[in-house]
């Protein structure tokens, strides 16, 4: 795939970068070599193997979610300054 001024010109949009000359042709040069290295990298035989999402294995690290007992809700409220039916009374946040 030949690289063309335009192309650099739309990148540069794309990017909302100003591209002067010596960039762009600093550019052609870099986007040249990494197309020249996917067409070798398409040159490999990847018959059965199995495309991977990462690198390494993944694993859940999340542990099981387990019911547990909790503490008393009344026992709760007993440490509240105000409370109302059964509930911590707060100022009001929003008018």
């Amino acid at each position: 795939m030949k690289i063309t001024d335009e192309m650099i010109d739309y990148i540069g949009v794309l990017a909302r970068m100003k591209i002067t000359g010596e960039e762009r042709e600093a550019s052609k040069a870099e986007l040249s070599k990494i197309i020249d290295y996917m067409d070798v990298l398409n040159e490999l035989d990847t018959d059965g193997i199995e495309a991977m999402s990462h690198a390494f294995p993944v694993k859940n690290v999340f542990r099981e979610d387990v019911i547990k007992p909790s503490v008393d809700r009344e026992e709760i409220i007993l440490n509240a300054a105000n409370k109302k039916d059964g509930c911590f009374k707060v100022p009001k946040a929003v008018e």
